[in-house]
């Protein structure tokens, strides 16, 4: 088992955990922000669902129908987490304007914050290994997975506080005034994690730093070209791919063109991790007859 599908079921254990935790805490408690906190976690547990079966989705190899691979399938299933998360904002937002227009008494506050702060500690330590990992193993499922842990941990922050201050003034509303502005915040980071993944469906390019290292491999590797250019670059999932035009002489062998572009490939990957690889030979009057090999983003030779 991979190490990102060993991370989904993870996040699955914890959100139900915490989901158990959290409904505990409100039901000792009755506090309108404590229950919009449980009821983010319900999404929580979908979301964990939801990346789980995107990474086993997307660990498949090529296919006929598929011959790119399903790498994509982690951008959907990121997307799919970012509109969770904004349905749990709206969600919230509903608690609390009804808390605010109906505010009711919290009992046992002290053990209620207690047992939610169980679950907010948790979410935290969770959150941080999800984001740092995914991101290390280039997953989109769980990365956005860890923001919406992390949004969780500041709704769960803004809970206690509005619980606290509702303990300390007596002032019953403010327990869904909190609850309100934190629910803003959800919002907010459900939409961010939407616009960082909608790339990703839309083939974006490569990261800038990771564009100027697959120029100088390719410069590095190809002494005996005329140029290189038209590079393009895009993202599916743990996949870079990379395709370029390379200018020979038109008297070079197709044997001798054919094992630069091994040369070329083979150094990518070794770079790259999983890459695929396309280079387009063409002869020496396709040269841009600009100083050697490398390309930008524009097509234009460097």
């Amino acid at each position: 088992m991979t190490l990102t599908r060993k991370l989904a079921y993870g996040s699955l254990a914890i959100s139900l955990i915490v989901l158990l935790i959290k409904g505990i805490a409100y039901q000792v408690t009755g506090s309108v922000a404590l229950f919009s906190d449980a009821l983010e976690s319900i999404i929580n547990v979908v979301s964990s669902l939801t990346a789980l079966v995107a990474i086993g989705f997307a660990a498949q190899p090529p296919d006929a129908e598929h011959p790119y691979g399903h790498g994509k399938a982690e951008y959907l299933s990121a997307v799919a987490i970012g509109v969770m998360i904004v349905l749990a904002g709206v969600a919230i937002l509903r608690e609390a304007y009804e808390g605010i227009l109906a505010p009711k008494p919290i009992d046992a506050p002290l053990l209620g914050l207690g047992i939610s702060s169980i679950a907010t500690v948790m979410n935290a330590v969770w959150s941080a290994v999800l984001i740092r990992l995914g991101r290390r193993e280039r997953s989109a499922a769980l990365a956005s997975d860890g923001k919406h842990l992390l949004a969780d941990v500041v709704t769960s922050s803004g809970v206690v506080i509005g619980v606290g201050l509702v303990v300390a003034t007596g002032i019953l509303v403010l327990d869904s005034i909190i609850a309100a502005l934190v629910a803003c915040h959800v919002l907010w980071s459900g939409w961010d994690v939407i616009r960082e993944n909608s790339g990703g469906l839309l083939d974006e390019a490569a990261p800038a730093a990771e564009i100027q290292r697959i120029n100088e491999i390719i410069a590095a590797n190809s002494e005996e070209a005329i140029e290189a250019h038209a590079l393009r670059t895009r993202l599916a999932g743990k996949t870079t791919f990379v395709d370029f035009d390379l200018v020979v002489s038109g008297a070079m062998t197709v044997s001798r063109s054919h094992a630069i572009c091994d040369r070329l490939e083979a150094a990518l990957k070794d770079a790259l991790g999983e890459a695929i690889v396309t280079v387009h030979v063409e002869p020496d009057e396709k040269a841009e007859h600009r100083p050697h090999v490398s390309a930008d983003q524009t097509g234009a030779s460097i």
